[in-house]
């Protein structure tokens, strides 16, 4: 997009490199896995930027970019505090983001968002109360992969009940989704995410599984805890306006590809034409039967046989 004298012109693609790439962009019927922006405030604490590090290691290798550099500008819940965050998204093509800030009035501060087009969608802000990094569980985060596809587990009303705890549920669910399957394999699960609502706070917990033996089909399970161990307590929260909500929920409407030379019969059911052209059975190289094989022998004996007899009969001659 290109702006000039306050109207946005739609630029098109000059080179099948820039028209791939905008392809790619375009919503599709399985999206791909969404992409997480990481990014600083104007004012970070080392709480801060240790639980956004944390946050990026959960994350798949490549579903997750972090800026390093602060940014001033940046702040959601303002007016005209989403133009750059907008921006970096587009730049990334990111759908997530998780911005870290801090002051007095707002000590240890996480923000977590959504974006649809490119566009702010719902923002949700958290305050860190209590926070134990993966390094505190070395020897225990050992066990696992960081970056797999984790296990949920939400405990509380409250996320039937409260709006924002609703939020937090679908925000976090979006942030460690990563790719869409269909099966999962038992032994494939290497960590569980446990997220427990009590009141106006979220208790957020990962663990590594190990399947034990149990003399019987299931394994015993067993839990040891791999951090990060934070506490959150929710502060702001701000919705998607209804017109980009709309927008968001809207599904593509998938049109099946007629098949051609397909018909239906009510005896043989599914029939199809197919286009052969002319063949030439003198040409075609075939597989010759054995019973032709000794045919074609004998022949030739006989034919031997007859060319002998006529040239001893001219030699008697």
């Amino acid at each position: 997009m290109k702006t000039t004298g306050g109207e946005t012109k739609v630029q098109k693609p000059k080179t099948k490199r820039g028209k791939r790439a905008l392809q790619a962009r375009e919503p599709k019927l399985v999206e791909d896995p969404k992409r997480a922006l990481i990014l600083f405030g104007g004012k970070t604490s080392q709480v801060v930027k240790d639980v956004l590090s944390d946050l990026h290691k959960l994350k798949t290798a490549g579903d997750s970019v972090k800026y390093s550099r602060k940014n001033d500008d940046v702040r959601p819940f303002e007016a005209g505090g989403d133009t750059n965050l907008e921006h970096f998204s587009q730049k990334t093509d990111s759908s997530l983001f998780a911005l870290g800030n801090h002051s007095k009035k707002r000590p240890h501060n996480i923000i977590l968002g959504r974006f649809f087009d490119h566009r702010l969608h719902d923002v949700l802000e958290l305050g860190v109360d209590r926070y134990k990094g993966i390094k505190a569980f070395a020897k225990a985060a050992t066990a696992v992969q960081l970056g797999n596809k984790p296990c949920f587990v939400f405990v509380g009303e409250g996320f039937e009940n409260n709006p924002d705890l609703r939020m937090a549920k679908s925000l976090l669910l979006d942030f460690f989704r990563g790719r869409q399957i269909d099966a999962i394999n038992l032994k494939g699960l290497s960590q569980v995410i446990f997220v427990v609502a009590t009141g106006k706070q979220l208790l957020f917990r990962q663990y590594a599984i190990a399947f034990k033996k149990s003399g019987a089909q299931v394994p015993r399970t067993e839990l040891a805890e791999i951090g990060p161990k934070i506490d959150f307590s929710i502060r702001r929260s701000r919705a998607a306006p209804e017109e980009i909500q709309t927008q968001s929920m809207k599904q593509p409407k998938v049109e099946k590809q007629k098949e051609k030379h397909v018909g239906y019969d009510s005896l043989e059911g599914k029939v199809g034409r197919i286009y052969m052209p002319k063949q030439d059975l003198n040409s075609m190289a075939l597989n010759k039967m054995k019973g032709l094989k000794r045919e074609r022998q004998t022949l030739a004996a006989n034919a031997a046989e007859k060319k002998a007899k006529l040239a001893t009969a001219a030699d008697a001659d």
